[in-house]
């Protein structure tokens, strides 16, 4: 055994040794070992009696452990109402409780088993855990009353709180807790018919956080307040790769307040008393950079080399060239025939500007290290914590707060601000709390960005005007080119084509030739609010109205032609739905012009008609009909919420979101130059849900990339100049 893992092994087992020596190399594949039990090594978390999700105490409050992060999604009223639900609870007295960090117990079972949040996974993948859980709880308390009353457990009921016999015995939860945690959990309990559900579905599931959010007593990063905690702020490098080559602390360290400045791998560390000092410390300071390694093209050069790349002007390179991710018929006669419609989409780089910027609390060097913050992907900051201290995973202690807002920035492989929290509090030692801080400015040049990416697309029609061949390249960078070794890979990167692969357009297209290519460029990137679908939607369904303008179709009408071609019941089923509720074939109101969009994505399927007109040659998006088939709706409040956020999300990117780079360097820093939706022009949204017995699907991201192939289509139909680009108003 070498010397980092000897100090590892102490007070460690020799299995979990292995385990960490094992993680610190990237490996998962241990014999006898499953990789949540590689990286839970270490921890002291245990499940109570009722098991990991469910506790209960004596005044009969329930508690629901949520092993998902809440970052305004309101995910935690759902995942409750799962478990009350089969538990038969008062819903006024149930809380949620945020769960520790342990993959074991928790992981994420969309995510092979790693802990985290992401891909509108939280209902779905918990929905038959947290049922499951609730079912086994009630018949353990069931059971207990049975015995303490001395009648048959089937003459038991619970309904809302209250354990009860015909002869009019009855009790709290509460008052059966020793009783019932004394009883064996039932292996397969009995989940309810779905007919039966009395709070699934309803309106009852309202937030629980709504409170707390609204009086300013819930935790965020900004409020951890410890004894002697220090704050540090990060000088990054203005081009991404580039190194600290020297550094001039003198000034900085005169500034009151500052403790110390020093060297990290990602730029310069200023640790201060205080937010303010560590600023103005790092005004102070005097960095040169060494930018040999640097990316110095800009956003323009980059795209210009997809263009060339996508046209076939410049060949592609031996090594990751051209893959193909939907092929059918004879490929090659999709580049030939006469009379096709061939477009080229661009779409820039963006930010995922969620209110809250990065940040972290992290204690290391005397004690069990210890996070503080709002971490969406507990196992990966684990890891990369562990690799970091030479400790084992599961050691590394994770307090989970609420985060304002993600959007998939608080995840990526590298756990990159976590990490750098944790090198600055590792140099300053002895346990003592660091907080790192971004800045807006830190947040918006710093990375990580949905990808630029290039479409190109060529569609011949048949005589009915429907697709007959289809041509298509997307020339992006792959996100899951980062991912650690031992992780899951695919030789096509899903995330960059999700939404055209699979598309019930291609499904009705007799041949198909589609082909993904993902040059090196030295940007950061990461998914960013439903992913490949940012872009994949925007093509696909502009297209679509493109080609039905060409055949003198209406659009509604074409893409039912073309889904009951390719089977697509549910896509047929919310198209029907929203144009419906839209009135789609009345007209619209006077100056306004609608546009359609559908798409699915993490399971559901979402169709969205916009009212739209032009001011002053800039659009403006007033009405917008949605519907969804997400599955079972748990709360179909929390639903529309989701569907009106991922809305104005969406349409705030499709009318202005971009972020550039200059010979390497981000041009935006703040909302000043990275334009956001203002609430004044957020649409209204009416949201309809296809009714299902299905199990729940995403409602997290499905929302955000209908709108602006909506808005497109709509300006199509005001203009019939096709919108190939976003965003649609630039400065």
């Amino acid at each position: 055994m070498n010397k980092s893992l000897t100090r590892i092994a102490r007070g460690a087992t020799r299995r979990e040794a292995l385990v960490v020596g094992a993680t610190l190399a990237g490996s998962t594949l241990l014999v006898g070992c499953s990789v949540p039990e590689v990286l839970s090594a270490g921890s002291k978390v245990k499940p109570g009696a009722f098991g990991p999700f469910l506790k209960f105490a004596a005044d009969g409050t329930v508690t629901v452990v949520s092993k998902h992060i809440e970052f305004g999604q309101g995910n935690h009223a759902g995942l409750a109402a799962i478990a009350a639900e089969e538990l038969d609870a008062d819903w006024s007295k149930v809380k949620v409780e945020q769960a520790p960090a342990n993959a074991k117990l928790y992981g994420n079972v969309n995510m092979g088993g790693t802990q985290g949040t992401g891909g509108s996974s939280a209902i779905n993948n918990s929905w038959t855990q947290l049922r499951t859980a609730g079912a086994a709880a009630r018949a353990m308390f069931v059971s207990a009353a049975a015995a303490k009353w001395g009648v048959p457990a089937s003459e038991v009921t619970v309904s809302n709180g209250v354990i009860a016999h015909a002869s009019g015995k009855q009790a709290g939860f509460g008052e059966l807790i020793e009783e019932a945690a004394k009883v064996a959990p039932p292996e397969k309990p009995v989940l309810k018919n779905p007919k039966a559900f009395t709070l699934i579905g309803t309106d009852r599931v309202r937030r629980k956080d709504s409170q707390a959010k609204s009086d300013g007593t819930a935790r965020y990063t900004q409020d951890v307040r410890l004894p002697d905690m220090l704050t540090a702020v990060v000088a990054h490098p203005p081009r991404f790769g580039a190194k600290v080559d020297t550094f001039d602390a003198a000034a900085a360290k005169k500034v009151a307040g500052v403790v110390d400045v020093f060297e990290i791998e990602t730029g310069v560390a200023v640790v201060a008393q205080s937010t303010h000092a560590a600023l103005k410390g790092r005004e102070a300071l005097k960095v040169t950079w060494d930018e040999s390694k640097a990316e110095t093209r800009g956003s323009a050069q980059l795209l210009q080399q997809y263009r060339d790349l996508a046209s076939g002007k410049t060949a592609a390179p031996e090594k990751n060239g051209w893959k193909a991710f939907d092929s059918k018929g004879d490929a090659a006669r999709a580049a030939e025939g006469s009379n096709a419609v061939e477009l080229a989409f661009d779409f820039p780089y963006l930010a995922h500007a969620a209110m809250e910027p990065m940040n972290c609390v992290a204690m290391v060097g005397k004690g069990p290290p210890k996070l503080i913050f709002g971490s969406q992907t507990p196992t990966l900051d684990q890891m990369n914590t562990a690799r970091e201290i030479l400790n084992l995973p599961g050691a590394v202690e994770i307090e989970t707060l609420f985060a304002g807002g993600s959007f998939g920035r608080r995840s990526n492989f590298q756990s990159d601000y976590v990490v750098e929290c944790v090198r600055i509090a590792k140099k300053v030692g002895k346990g003592r709390p660091v907080k790192l801080v971004w800045t807006r400015e830190d947040d918006t040049r710093a990375g990580y960005f949905r990808p630029l990416t290039h479409h190109a697309v060529r569609v011949t029609t048949d005589a009915e005007g429907f697709p007959a061949t289809w041509r298509h390249r997307i020339v992006t960078q792959s996100i899951m080119k980062g991912a650690p070794p031992g992780a899951p890979t695919a030789e096509i990167d899903f995330t960059a084509v999700e939404g055209s692969m699979g598309s019930p357009y291609l499904k009705a297209t007799p041949i198909v030739d589609a082909q993904l290519i993902t040059p090196d460029v030295g940007v950061p990137v990461l998914w960013w609010r439903s992913v490949g679908a940012t872009h994949t939607a925007h093509v696909m369904e502009h297209t679509i109205d493109i080609l039905a303008r060409k055949a003198g179709k209406d659009p509604v009408e074409y893409r039912r032609a073309l889904y009951q071609k390719a089977g697509a019941n549910r896509h047929l089923a919310v198209l029907n739905l929203a144009a419906e509720k839209a009135g789609w074939t009345t007209p619209a109101p006077a100056g306004w012009t609608r546009g359609v969009a559908v798409h699915e994505c993490f399971g559901s399927v979402v169709a969205q008609v916009a009212e739209v007109k032009l001011e002053n040659g800039s659009p403006k998006v007033g009405r917008v009909v949605t519907a969804i088939d997400c599955g079972t709706a748990i709360a179909p409040d929390q639903i529309a919420a989701q569907m009106e956020g991922g809305t104005c999300y969406g349409l705030s990117a499709a009318l202005f979101g971009e972020i550039t780079l200059t010979n390497g360097k981000v041009d935006q820093g703040n909302f000043d130059t990275y334009r956001v939706l203002r609430n004044s022009e957020a649409p209204t949204v009416e949201t309809y849900i296809v009714p299902s017995s299905a199990p729940p699907t995403g409602v997290g991201e499905p929302g955000t990339p209908v709108i602006g192939p909506a808005v497109a289509n709509a300006l199509l139909a005001i203009d019939g100049q096709p919108r190939l680009s976003q965003p649609f108003v630039r400065a």
